[in-house]
């Protein structure tokens, strides 16, 4: 096949067997790596050469002397092995399939180009690369190529890995450009733009068809491509096996085998136990066998016993836990429970408390009610002990007593007692367990009648003879193992050497051995055996297989179980293997054995082979193809069917109609030598054990139940049945299946043997989404270097996905899409009993972040498909229209205001307050003595305070030093740079005082100025000021060496310091002309790193100091304390402002107190019996984290928070529900209400929009204080498209949103359309926009965005009310009437605020909270501590904050890729996972995203890990 493909035909040329032999030799020294390509070649080219083969020109010389016909007898087998050349990769024998690896060499040669960008991780994660590897970054070179699939060239192209920073090394600063045309100059940058260019693929055709997710998207649905393949075959007929012969003296049941063989034959050898070093250690004859089972039976039934009741009755169900390495014992016991009627199961030895799937086999003894289990002296001795010295109750185990079955624990039987040795019933003997797809574990009850009927069909189909050998590598305690090891060769009085697995790892070649030296007939052994064997074989040159009549391969229903036989043939045909001796067979749990291979002298037909198209197998259609293709599976036949059995193939899903003969289903058999049952399942068990096939017109096919095996196949030409897939393994991705072992032998074509352990990859599928996605994890070597494992998953991915990646690509191998490819280190992943994978225990640890992979690649770019359609924007709809719509529904337009400030008091105080400097001195002057503030440290003593009077002589000595030091003049700006304290409020009055318009700035920290010094240069700088006040420390700070590192410390103005000021007394108090004039400018960074400031006039100041007087009623009597930054928004109003219009008395508490005393707030609260308290979200969640434990000793210490009747969080975000329960829950202990926390909101236009104190005072006496703040739910989807949907509370997709307080009195509210600024309706969602005497007069600049702003605080609607001016909040929400009444009686409007216009993700053509997405990331691990997201050139970029172990790093990839997926649609781009504390936080507790971009893309943040999803 393949020397025609290289254009040139071959007769075939036999080769010395010397020749041959040297050749296979030489190929698994390749394999192994022993030897270099190069080596490899030259040694072929001599050994061909000496055996005279001519090298044809053009065609591959293994070509040559691999096709071949090695004589006539061989004939049948030719079919099989002719076509089989083999491979110069390295790769796993056992899953091999040389056209296979042609298949995967050419797609990698097809998409070579294709590349991807490595992912960074810091040289502490880097656990198996060792520094020396590390290249020096080159500066001169162009920037290597990362991103490479197919490395051509390793020396030159290998990327330089993760530098100290996280990220590679080795570029130059060449700028690239993103997909919006920005040019960027960063290493970070770079790689985004080489997965922007990686993902830039052919759009996918329109699906037309769509399903809903309950509401807003619509899920696309996979349509049926028109032009796949369909079955074309007519309908199959149940297969009928040969009768079951009669035999003679048949015994009527197993034990009365062992009966007759026991007393006739009692020295006739019967199991030969071997040790590790392959000596046997112990034989034991039929005699022995027999008398032990009956002592144990007899002191089973009555010796042991529980208050003088046997322990045990007839039927009670028994665990046998056995080592690999003791069949002996095994078997005695075996026997031992059917004598005394007692049904046996047979399980693993528990190693430890969390052996992988431990905790499934404890619920399946639990639900089989075993109480008893065997063991042996050695291996009772291994078990975990407790101190009392019994065995450890393992987990999700029932409570066990152990039983020792060694000889001195037997009592001999009474010679009165006789077993009853019955004739073979519909009892059950024994049970066997089997572990799902899923993990859990299930027991498959055999009855006696079934395990009779079963060694019969097994004798028959094998033709075993009395006294025959028979060499078992396999596990004796179930399958294969145990029918042929222990329970047929009983039968046949047959002698069993058992090859322990401890053995086999020492020495793969013991079973050949031992079949050479018992002349053994007959091996039973799997795929595995065989690779192994093939690997050590080099060593042996005397051994023979000449005595086998049958090597029985009990996988051989594995689709890469082919290419281990040809392979094993080809070796061993030189030492007397003949090839018709290789006997594949098929069994599932369910059926027994399904199928078996028989040699010719039993009447086999010649062995098939089958070469079928893959792309129709994942249609479940079988089409022959031919060998030339790419994208082919070759699959040997499992022989002919059982004897006395029927089979038939019915489709997978659904009702069990019969398949048609082109087209794969599940081999179901009927017959008396299958299984009964899952034991106490009866609903599956009706399920797969009483299956009733049915043909196209549902006429069932027999009046017999059928069993299902869960085996997938077909039936061929000579009726031989062949075996394409399992259904435990089988993945149904986008309505095609995917077998999970073909997954495996495409991986391992890929190169692996220098990378990844062979038999250590583990391929299953997860739902995400709808639809499964494919997982591949593999172990991966300790010298494997980082980037060399990237490439070779890379290339793993390319080879299994092409198709996604050419829609056109018909020769792809699989085409679909591997979701994540995961290594872990060696040796780490869960292990089966004997060797292999544990798959369900390692598909739920990837499910619950406990893999710890050392290398992780995502690529849902490729394979989900199925997303919502991206959101089309309608044409707009005018804003009348709207209002038409809303009248024409009945809703109203969302309006709403707080109390009239004019009807609620004298208006001559509030003209008298106008001016909040007047409002100081008439204080200073009536109530000199009167104390406003307080200032505590972080011991909670007062560090400073103010009086009336105390705070106007400070604040006149401010206003003397600005004239006359200062030199300044009326109107000139002066900067505040203070810590939180009165200092800063006497000189904003200061200010005030002499006609200066002051701008609190916060100061520099002193440990991290190179990130503080600047913001505070240029809010100096924007804010044109003048002149700086501040403490002589910071002055000295702002002048020092390491100031002038991160700014120019010339450029200052001039600098004054306050604390030392002449007692002078002022000239005279500057008043302003008019209301309107600029009182104090309020800067601060917006969370979308913004510095924006804006103009307060006097009339604004004294009109919001008013408002929050009336709101939560402050007067000279009440004292507030308040937690809160005093430098922008409502923070500095309540901390500089409130307390001098109101006259009441300020507790402050500085929240970097809380730094050293978390509970100096609550204290103070409680110590001063506070009522209404002000605090921050950080101050909060501080309280909350900090104190969680701490509550009793606070309760000790006399903290009682039952005074406090109202706490607010000052914010401009939406209420953090989650934060404020957990903090009413945990402080209710300290008698802190249920009802006393709620929120405000302010923000840039307006700093105090919504108060919602809680019934207070007098009002609380009369009600009118308003109602609780409401919270509903919302649809998450909804939201999305700018609509609002209330939904049940625990509805899928619920968002719970609290009311952002109550309306201040003198604010109006309204929500407009954020681009028509039309009125919208109730319950509609649209930006926040406000009106009322308090807004802030407009910005004072924006830096670098003033001409976007211009109209925030001119707004008109376009319709409707067209006259009222309104200040645009940049937030968006909506207005609902609840059923409650505020004060006047009036339905109270709640205003809900959803979040900031600028913060929002526009992706899909939808609008998405960054907040929302962040939620789901926190919930997906125990270990992410925070959470943050923005986007860059529409790639969606997460980073959490690990708070854990980094070797969870990884682990979070998946998680958070699977998390979004499910519960936004969205496809994360980038993961970045980096230490807690990364994520820049601002004083109010806000998330600085943009700030995060700006360093992540700097390459600033040290990531542990950024993975880049593909």
């Amino acid at each position: 096949m393949a020397a025609e493909r290289g254009g040139c035909s071959l007769e075939a040329v036999p080769l010395p067997p010397e020749v041959r032999e040297s050749l296979a030799e030489l190929e698994l020294e390749l394999s192994e790596g022993d030897i270099t390509q190069k080596g490899y070649e030259k040694k072929r080219a001599k050994l061909l050469a000496n055996g005279n083969i001519p090298l044809v020109q053009g065609v591959d010389p293994s070509l040559q002397a691999e096709n071949r016909v090695s004589g006539s007898s061989q004939a049948t087998t030719t079919g099989v092995k002719q076509q089989k050349s083999r491979s110069t990769n390295s790769r796993d024998e056992r899953f091999r399939s040389d056209v296979h690896t042609e298949a995967v060499q050419a797609a990698l040669a097809k998409y070579k180009e294709r590349k991807m960008p490595m992912p960074s991780k810091r040289r502490s994660v880097l656990v198996h690369s060792s520094v020396e590897t590390y290249t020096p970054p080159d500066n001169h070179s162009a920037p290597p190529d990362v991103t490479t699939g197919l490395v051509e060239h390793l020396h030159h192209e290998r990327p330089q890995v993760a530098s100290v920073r996280g990220v590679p090394r080795g570029y130059n600063s060449s700028i690239l450009e993103t997909a919006d045309g920005v040019p960027v100059n960063s290493r970070v940058s770079s790689k985004i733009q080489q997965l922007l260019n990686t993902l830039k693929r052919p759009k996918r055709p329109p699906l037309k068809e769509f399903f809903v997710d309950d509401f807003e998207e619509l899920l696309e649905v996979q349509q049926p491509d028109p032009n796949q393949p369909k079955p074309e075959g007519n309908q199959m007929n149940v297969l009928k096996g040969e009768p079951l012969g009669m035999v003679t003296n048949w015994p009527p049941s197993l034990l009365a085998a062992l009966q007759r063989w026991g007393t006739t034959q009692p020295k006739a050898p019967c199991l030969t136990a071997l040790d590790t070093t392959g000596k046997a250690i112990y034989t034991l004859t039929y005699g022995k066998l027999w008398s032990r089972s009956l002592k144990l039976a007899y002191t089973l039934l009555n010796k042991l016993t529980t208050k003088n009741e046997p322990l045990l009755k007839p039927g009670d169900r028994v665990a046998l836990v056995f080592p690999n390495s003791d069949p002996v014992m095994f078997m005695v016991a075996f026997y031992g429970c059917l004598l005394a009627e007692l049904i046996p199961v047979p399980i693993e030895v528990p190693l430890t408390r969390k052996d992988a799937g431990s905790q499934q086999i404890g619920f399946l003894l639990g639900s089989c009610g075993v109480t008893l289990a065997l063991t042996t002296d050695a291996c009772q001795k291994g078990l975990p002990k407790a101190q009392t010295g019994e065995v450890v109750t393992f987990k999700g185990w029932p409570r066990l007593m152990w039983f020792v079955i060694d000889g001195k624990h037997l009592a001999k039987p009474a010679k009165d007692w006789h077993p009853q040795v019955r004739d073979a019933s519909a009892e059950i003997a024994y049970i066997e367990y089997k572990t799902s797809k899923e993990g859990s574990t299930v027991g498959i009850t055999v009855s006696h009648a079934s395990m009779l009927a079963h060694c019969h069909a097994l004798t028959q189909a094998c033709g075993y003879s009395e006294a025959e050998t028979l060499t078992n590598v396999l596990d004796f305690k179930r399958d294969a193992g145990l029918w042929h090891g222990v329970l047929t060769s009983v039968m046949n009085r047959m002698h069993v050497i058992s090859i322990p697995y401890a053995l086999m790892k020492v020495n793969p070649l013991s079973w050949i051995q031992k079949v050479c030296s018992y002349k053994a007939r007959v091996a039973v052994v799997k795929s595995r055996d065989m690779h192994w064997s093939l690997l050590a074989q080099r060593d042996q040159r005397d051994v023979s297989l000449s005595s086998l009549r049958m090597l029985l391969v009990a996988d051989g229903a594995n689709p890469w179980s082919i290419s281990s036989c040809d392979a094993f043939l080809n070796v061993f045909q030189s030492r007397g293997l003949r090839p018709e001796v290789i006997c594949p067979c098929a069994s599932s749990s369910e059926a027994l054995t399904v199928a078996i291979r028989r040699p010719p002298e039993l009447g086999g037909p010649p062995p098939g082979k089958a070469v079928l198209s893959m792309n129709c197998l994942s249609f479940g259609v079988i089409r022959v193809d031919t060998e030339e293709k790419l994208s082919v599976l070759t699959v040997q036949d499992v022989g002919q069917i059982m004897p006395g059995a029927n089979v038939c193939v019915v489709k997978v899903d659904g009702t069990p109609y019969l398949c048609k003969a082109d087209e794969v289903g599940e081999i179901c058999v009927n017959s008396g030598a299958t299984g009964m049952a899952y034991f106490g399942l009866l609903g599956i068990t009706k399920n797969v054990f009483e299956a009733i096939p049915v043909t196209a017109a549902g006429v069932p096919v027999s009046d017999q139940p059928f069993t299902r095996t869960g085996l997938l196949g077909f039936v061929g030409p000579d009726y031989l049945v062949f075996v394409v897939g399992k259904l435990d393994g089988l993945m149904t991705v986008s309505g095609r299946r995917h077998n999970a072992d073909d997954v495996v032998a495409t991986a391992l074509a890929v190169e692996p043997m220098k990378f990844v352990y062979r038999g250590r990859i583990a391929v299953f599928s997860v739902t995400v989404l709808h639809d499964d996605r494919i997982v591949l994890v593999a172990e991966q070597r300790p010298d494997a270097s980082e980037e060399d494992s990237f490439q070779w998953m890379s290339r793993v991915l390319q080879v299994v996905s092409l198709s996604f990646l050419s829609l056109q690509a018909v020769d792809s191998i699989h085409q679909v899409g591997v979701y994540c490819l995961a290594l872990v280190p060696a040796n780490t992943l869960p292990k089966a009993p004997l060797g292999g994978i544990h798959i369900s225990e390692t598909k739920q640890r990837f499910l619950e972040g406990a893999l710890h992979p050392c290398n992780v690649l995502m690529c849902p770019h490729t394979c989900v498909t199925n997303l919502p359609k991206p959101r089309q924007k309608q044409p707009d709809v005018g804003p009348a229209s709207m209002i038409v719509g809303n009248l024409v529904a009945g809703k109203r337009i969302a309006q709403a205001s707080g109390r009239d400030v004019t009807q609620l008091e004298d208006n001559d105080q509030a003209r008298k307050f106008l001016y909040l400097a007047d409002v100081l001195q008439w204080r200073a002057q009536t109530t000199p003595d009167h104390p406003l503030f307080l200032l505590l440290n972080s011991k909670g003593t007062v560090a400073s305070s103010a009086s009336c009077i105390q705070l106007h002589k400070r604040a006149e000595r401010v206003a003397v030093a600005l004239l006359e030091k200062g030199r300044l003049n009326v109107g000139d700006h002066v900067a505040l740079v203070y810590p939180p304290g009165v200092d800063l409020i006497a000189t904003f009055y200061g200010c005030l005082y002499a006609g200066c318009i002051p701008i609190t700035v916060r100061p520099p920290h002193p440990q991290n100025l190179a990130t503080t010094l600047p913001t505070v240069k240029m809010i100096v700088e924007v804010s044109k000021s003048a002149c700086i006040l501040t403490t002589q420390a910071i002055m000295k700070l702002l002048k020092s060496k390491e100031a002038a590192a991160a700014v120019d410390i010339k450029t200052w103005p001039t600098i004054l310091d306050t604390d030392d000021m002449p007692k002078k007394k002022l000239a005279g108090i500057f008043r302003p002309t008019s209301p309107d004039m600029l009182a104090y400018l309020d800067f601060s960074v917006s969370t979308t790193g913004i510095l924006a400031g804006v103009k307060m006039s006097h009339a604004a100041t004294s009109a919001l100091c008013r408002s929050i007087k009336l709101q939560c009623e402050l007067y000279p009597s009440r004292q507030i304390a308040i937690c809160l930054d005093p430098y922008c928004g409502l923070g500095f109003a309540l901390w500089c402002l409130c307390s001098v219009y109101s006259g009441h008395q300020s507790i402050l508490v500085p929240p970097l107190e809380l730094e050293s005393n978390v509970s100096v707030w609550l204290s103070a609260v409680s110590q001063y019996k506070v009522r209404v308290t002000f605090c921050s979200y950080s101050v909060m969640e501080m309280c909350t984290k900090g104190l969680g434990t701490q509550t009793d000793i606070l309760r000790m210490k006399g903290v009682n928070l039952s005074c406090v009747r109202t706490c607010m969080v000052v914010a401009e975000e939406r209420p953090r529900i989650t934060l404020t329960q957990s903090f009413s829950k945990l402080f209710k202990d300290l008698g802190l209400s249920a009802r006393a926390v709620s929120t405000t909101f302010g923000c840039r236009v307006n700093v105090a929009i919504c108060l919602q104190p809680n019934r207070l005072g007098k009002l609380a006496e009369q009600g009118t204080a308003g109602p609780d703040p409401t919270t509903v739910y919302v649809d998450m989807r909804a939201l999305r498209h700018d609509r609002v949907r209330l939904v049940e509370r625990g509805s899928p997709h619920s968002l719970p949103l609290m009311e952002s307080g109550k309306i201040l009195p003198g604010v109006k509210v309204i929500i407009a359309h954020t681009e028509t600024k039309g009125p919208l309706g109730d319950s509609h969602l649209g930006e926040i926009w406000v009106s009322s005497p308090h807004n802030a007069t407009g910005y004072y600049t924006v830096y670098g965005e003033e001409a976007l702003h211009a109209d925030h605080f001119t707004a008109r609607l376009s319709f409707g009310d067209t006259q009222t001016i309104w200040a645009r909040t940049g937030y968006l929400g909506f207005l609902r009437r609840t059923e409650l009444t505020d004060a006047s009686g009036e339905r109270h409007d709640a205003l809900y605020v959803v979040g900031s216009l600028d913060e929002t993700l526009e992706l899909r053509g939808m609008r998405y909270h960054p907040i929302d997405i962040e939620t789901s990331v926190i919930r997906a691990h125990k270990s992410i501590a925070e959470c943050a997201v923005f986007t860059w050139t529409n790639l969606l970029v997460v980073v959490v904050e690990l708070e854990g172990s980094e070797q969870e790093a990884l682990d979070l990839v998946a998680l958070v890729t699977n998390v979004v997926l499910e519960e936004h649609y969205l496809i994360v781009g980038v993961v970045v996972i980096v230490d807690p504390g990364v994520i820049p936080i601002n004083s109010r507790g806000e998330k600085q995203r943009m700030h995060l971009r700006d360093g992540f893309l700097a390459d600033q943040l040290d990531p542990i890990y950024v993975a880049y999803n593909m």
